[in-house]
């Protein structure tokens, strides 16, 4: 059986985007190779997986993601039939009022049958985020 191992996000900024994700998830740093040239931050969600982040390499031409940060169209409404990872959280109304403190504009929806709570947004670099209740 498959398991989910990591996540690798390119950035321009790998320091801010590291620590986003530290402050809104829980993501710790743990020990990351040194790739000479290359920077790299690993994070673990305890439990869950790990996200490497590499520092981008403007030569390799990879896109950086379905909105950039530098985009005057950055709606999170969009996301839910875009590109997005999703996380679960045990108490959805405390993690989104965390998002509202942090000043993360978002865009809320719930399943067709209601059961599940759905929170859409950006994290800096422009990657979609989605953040459902536990059922």
């Amino acid at each position: 059986m498959a398991s989910l191992g990591h996540i690798a996000r390119e950035s321009s900024d790998i320091k801010r985007l590291a620590e986003f994700y530290k402050e809104v998830f829980g993501f710790e740093e743990i020990e990351s190779p040194d790739f000479g040239d290359l920077k790299v931050i690993w994070l673990n969600l305890p439990g869950a997986f790990a996200m490497h982040i590499i520092q981008r390499n403007p030569s390799t031409n990879l896109p950086e993601g379905p909105y950039s940060a530098t985009s005057a169209v950055r709606d999170p409404s969009h996301l839910p039939m875009g590109h997005h990872i999703c996380f679960s959280v045990p108490n959805f109304d405390s993690f989104l009022h965390s998002l509202k403190e942090k000043r993360i504009e978002t865009f809320q929806k719930s399943l067709p049958d209601g059961k599940v709570k759905q929170v859409f947004f950006f994290d800096p670099d422009g990657n979609g985020l989605e953040v459902a209740s536990r059922s």
